[in-house]
Order: C-alpha cells, then structure tokens, then sequence
C-alpha cells in the first residue's frame, strides 16, 4: 500500500470531520474510508485499531483518526488526521459559544436552551443506559457501579472512584479472560522520538501557562486529566467535566453547562468538544483553543505510544479486570449526573413530553442532531 501524502491525510479527515455527527457512530465511515476506499490499511489492522481505541480512555472517533493516520504516515499523518477531524468542530463550537454569549437573555433563545436542556437529560439518561448494557452483566458489576453512584453522590471526587473501581475490578472480575491477540507490533524508535518532542513541547506551554496565567493552567490541566479517566469513550468525560466544572471550581452553573452540552450536539464531533465551549466561557476564544488542545492531546499520545505494544496491554489479565471495573463506575457516575441535571430543570408538562420524546428517539437509534434540530423547533414556539 502506497503511503498517502499528508496533505490528502488532513483534507480527507477535515471533509469527514464536518460531517462527523453522532461520535462513535462515525468509526465505520473511518474505516469505509481508510480500507475501502483510500486503501491505506487493510480489514485487519483497522480492526486492531478500533480494539485498540475502545480500550484506553477518551473519544473513540478521534483516536481512530488519529490511529490510521499513524498506521499510514507515522506520527505526522497521526497529528494530521487527528487535527483535520477535530477542526470543524472546533471551529463550529466556537462560533456558537460566541452566539451564545451574546444571545443567551434574549427570549426566543432562552426558550431554546430550555427546551435543549431536557433533551441534554435525556441523552445522559440514554448513555447510563447503554454503558449499562454493555457493562452491568454480572452482580459483581452493578456492585461497582452502585459504589460509585454513591460515592459520587457524596461528593467523593470521580477521579479517585474511577481508581478506586479500577482495583474492585481487579478484585471481582477473576474470571475474566484476555483478548485474543493478533500480529503483534513492533516499537518504533523514530516515532517514539517524535512522541517524546511533542510531550515535551506540551510540557513546556503547561509551565508556561502555570508561570504567566494561572487560571489557563489550571483548565489546561483539568481537561488532560479528564481525558486521561475517560474509559469508554466521550460521554464517560462528562461526569468528570461536569465535577471539576460545575462543583469543585464554580466556572460555571449546571443550566450554563447544560447549555454547553447541547451546544456541542449541534456541532460534528464528539461530546468532549463541550470543553471548547467551557474555555470559551472561562477565557474567551484563548481558553477555548487551550481547553480544546488540552482535552484531546492525552487520547492523541496514548494512541501513538501504546499502538506498538497494544498486543502486551490486551494480554495483562489486571488491565482487562480493572478496565471492566472502570467501565462499570462510569454506568454510576453518568446516573448521578443525569440525576443531578434533572434536578436543575423546572418540569412542567412541555418539557416532560419533550424529555420523554426524545430518549425514546434515541433508543429507536434516530440521529442525535436531528433530534436537537427539532427539540430547537419545539422549544421556541412551545416553551
């Protein structure tokens, strides 16, 4: 397979990305596009890529981007692919964050967003229920995920029941077994190298950033520690975004980032670009570019440090037990949010049909954005 130029890398992946509604949903297309019609890698290796995404922490459509470029043009075509797929989201989030700033006490908008609110619950509620699923088949998994629910609910910080749910996985799932291998990888020491500068560069700004402007800092450091935690793709970020936000640092209040997720559903991507939203609320379109780059950045390293020794991972019989640990506290931690956002919201009967209406459109696998499309339409001539 001839290796693809970098810049047919970026434009291939930026003509994805602006049409990338749905987040996971869109790894198929990835793949349709990587194996099948540009034929940079083949069944297999795509196959191993998209096991390697779902396994370590952050936004499974972004990292698969990033891993195909890697797996044709090596750290450059990572970074390449993993920017052109994520920059119209960017771009989008932006503009309307601006709107939102500038709009958010006129009537009809105010309207929106109150309708919007109620289909942000029921998305929460729909992903609780599909981590669920996927996760509690075992009692020893609803205990976890009734650990964290409480612990959450108590105000214990996520991160430290992620960890904690990571060793009770450990602990209760003895009988769990390890992924069946494939051709193993070999290290690369020319993109470990490349690895290791744009580490180091990233390094650099965060002391930069911790010398100059304290605030940027602290959301810089926020956003890479929460997609660090985030197992199981964008929406296990939420509850840990919506922590650090809204209850440890009083950035914002829960309706404003409510707001924020709506917002992002409107936009391509996955919805760990609220952060950009949350940026540009905290520090303007700055915050906004740093918060963005901060929450993506750690998915970016992972995929390209780990792919050479994905094989050895998957092999650990403690990384399998404390991943399905994890997993099953991310079914808690997104229950108390959805909980917890509820709570926020004034019901009435509009919004309660509203609310009813589209988690049934979701479980009968309708499109996320046309679900927010026409909950937008009702929500300015009903509430």
């Amino acid at each position: 397979m001839q290796a693809p130029a970098l810049t047919s890398l970026f434009l291939s992946f930026l003509k994805l990305g602006a049409t990338a509604f749905g987040g996971p949903a869109m790894v198929p297309y990835i793949g349709k596009m990587a194996v099948e019609q540009k034929r940079w890698l083949n069944d297999q290796t795509f196959s191993d890529g998209v096991a390697l995404c779902q396994t370590i922490p952050g936004a499974t459509a972004m990292q698969t981007s990033a891993y195909v470029g890697f797996r044709a043009r090596g750290v450059a075509g990572a970074a390449v692919s993993f920017i052109g797929f994520g920059f119209p989201a960017f771009l989008l989030m932006v503009a309307l964050s601006a709107f939102y700033v500038s709009s958010r006490s006129l009537p009809p908008v105010v309207a929106v967003f109150n309708g919007l609110q109620t289909v942000v619950v029921a998305l929460v509620a729909n992903a609780t229920l599909s981590f669920g699923k996927t996760s509690l088949k075992k009692f020893g998994a609803a205990t976890i995920a009734i650990f964290a629910a409480g612990m959450f609910g108590l105000g214990i910080s996520p991160i430290l029941v992620i960890v904690l749910a990571g060793l009770l996985g450990i602990v209760i799932f003895k009988d769990t077994g390890v992924a069946t291998l494939g051709a193993g990888s070999a290290s690369n020491s020319r993109s470990m190298g490349s690895l290791l500068i744009i580490a180091a560069v990233a390094a650099c700004g965060l002391g930069l950033l911790f010398l100059l402007e304290r605030k940027l800092f602290d959301l810089a450091a926020i956003m890479f520690r929460i997609d660090l935690f985030a197992f199981g793709g964008g929406f296990a970020s939420v509850p840990l975004m919506y922590h650090e936000i809204v209850e440890a640092r009083s950035w914002m209040d829960a309706p404003t980032f409510l707001n924020g997720i709506a917002l992002g559903q409107i936009t391509p991507g996955p919805i760990m670009i609220t952060a950009t939203f949350v940026g540009y609320m905290v520090y303007g379109l700055i915050g906004s570019a740093i918060a963005t780059a901060s929450i993506f950045l750690p998915s970016f390293l992972i995929v390209v440090g780990v792919v050479p020794y994905f094989d050895k991972l998957r092999a650990s019989i403690y990384f399998t037990r404390a991943t399905a640990g994890i997993l099953c506290s991310f079914v808690g931690l997104l229950l108390t949010v959805t909980l917890r956002f509820a709570s926020n919201i004034p019901w009435d009967i509009p919004r309660s049909v509203l609310a009813a209406a589209a988690f049934v459109a979701l479980l009968l696998k309708i499109e996320i954005i046309w679900i927010v499309l026409v909950g937008t339409v009702v929500s300015m001539f009903l509430l």
